[in-house]
């Protein structure tokens, strides 16, 4: 197992428990984004730059997971690529993406998209709390204790 993350809008407190996670279980993590990330030296986080583009991060993580492999990313197209492959998905929010959920996140993202594109302001996403923290922080724990 892998540990992905779609690292350039990924918020720094996820990625700080992501890498407490990594040293302590010694499972592999790689951030994908498409600037140069800063990360702790450590055998098991490392960052990959992938160059500007639309999707190019997102592309190169649908390209290189497997399954079994766990991915953090709040980009719901990315998402539903990486749980066709057998992939887990959680958002830095702590809600886990699976093949139940995902068609409906799908088509809301879609239709969200279209209200915008017809100039409809529909705000953007709340603000990320502790609590969303705490909320991802109590799913990856419980995600990785099954998979022991």
């Amino acid at each position: 197992m892998r540990i992905w993350v779609d690292a350039d809008a990924c918020p720094v407190v996820i990625k700080e428990i992501l890498y407490r996670v990594a040293a302590r279980t010694q499972i592999s993590l790689t951030l994908v984004a498409n600037k140069m990330l800063r990360v702790p030296p450590s055998p098991w986080i490392k960052a990959l730059q992938v160059p500007g583009g639309f999707d190019v991060a997102d592309q190169r993580i649908a390209q290189e997971v497997h399954a079994g492999d766990l991915v953090i990313t709040a980009d719901v197209p990315l998402a539903a690529q990486v749980i066709a492959k057998g992939a887990t998905v959680i958002d830095p929010r702590g809600e886990l993406l699976t093949e139940a959920n995902i068609a409906e996140r799908l088509a809301m993202r879609n239709f969200m998209d279209t209200l915008r594109g017809s100039g409809v302001e529909t705000g953007g996403p709340l603000a990320f709390s502790n609590a969303d923290r705490q909320a991802f922080a109590n799913r990856i724990d419980r995600l990785l204790a099954k998979r022991r």
